[in-house]
């Protein structure tokens, strides 16, 4: 960066769930910086306005579901890993560029690392969505050794572009069944943001597969808490999370977060 940023806001629809502006308040506060993280809901019609007022006023911040492919194309420069990803979940200001990147990539790779150790390999990895989570997934298993991905999606054309992106690794499949073949299995949808709802039946699973859900709620999703419960090494999405926020705060201001104080405060 240039120049610090004037504000920092979350971008997306809904956001009166998320908890991002705790830990990176605490971030900021750590750091002895003089300024707030605010979420804001942004319906889609609005997205563009907006971004309209981030190049104006050198705002930067997190992008969240539903808005980051679209503000990947609507970026003047993109990483290498948003390049890849092909969504932006963190842009910033370089004078009058507006730069965007993609903090999920590292912080999927950080949290399975936790359960699979830094240089996972010979794996088959179920991949549930289609979006721009499901692309950060795709984005690090690519890197890792000589694993593959089945990806399942409602929108068989979506899972099929994706697919096609990650040619190299990703296979769309059509049955939750053929999950079964997974040792470790991702939900990179919104199922059970709200609810008890499960992205896939977990009988539908081999019962030796890790589980990590990307959502996070408070007490977890009845998905990794089944799955748990069923014997499953499971993850909530609160890793990622916090790891992505702090990679994103690396962007905006150049030096390392507290992570202690991020933690501390969710």
């Amino acid at each position: 960066m240039t120049a610090a940023p004037t504000r920092l806001v979350l971008l997306g629809h809904p956001v009166s769930h998320s908890i991002s502006p705790k830990f990176q308040n605490a971030a900021l506060a750590a750091a002895g910086l003089d300024m707030r993280y605010e979420a804001m809901d942004v319906v889609p019609p609005m997205l563009g306005r907006m971004l309209a007022l981030v190049r104006a006023e050198g705002i930067a911040g997190n992008v969240t579901i539903p808005h980051k492919q679209q503000v990947a194309e609507a970026c003047d420069v993109l990483t290498p890993v948003a390049q890849r990803a092909g969504a932006v979940n963190t842009f910033w200001m370089d004078q009058d560029r507006r730069m965007g990147d993609n903090t999920d990539v590292g912080g999927f790779a950080r949290a399975a690392s936790q359960m699979l150790g830094d240089t996972p390999r010979d794996l088959t990895v179920g991949v549930i969505g289609a979006g721009g989570a499901a692309a950060a997934v795709l984005a690090t298993i690519e890197s890792w050794t000589n694993c593959r991905a089945l990806v399942l999606n409602r929108t068989v054309e979506r899972a099929d572009k994706l697919c096609t992106r990650f040619r190299s690794i990703a296979h769309r499949i059509d049955d939750a069944r053929q999950l079964a073949a997974a040792q470790l299995v991702v939900n990179a949808t919104s199922v059970g943001l709200t609810d008890d709802a499960m992205p896939v039946a977990l009988d539908a699973l081999s019962p030796d597969a890790a589980l990590i859900d990307l959502i996070y709620r408070p007490g977890e999703t009845a998905w990794v808490r089944t799955g748990r419960n069923r014997g499953h090494r499971a993850l909530d999405g609160l890793p990622m999370l916090i790891e992505q926020g702090a990679l994103s705060f690396e962007r905006w201001f150049g030096i390392q977060p507290d992570r202690e104080a991020m933690w501390r405060a969710v």
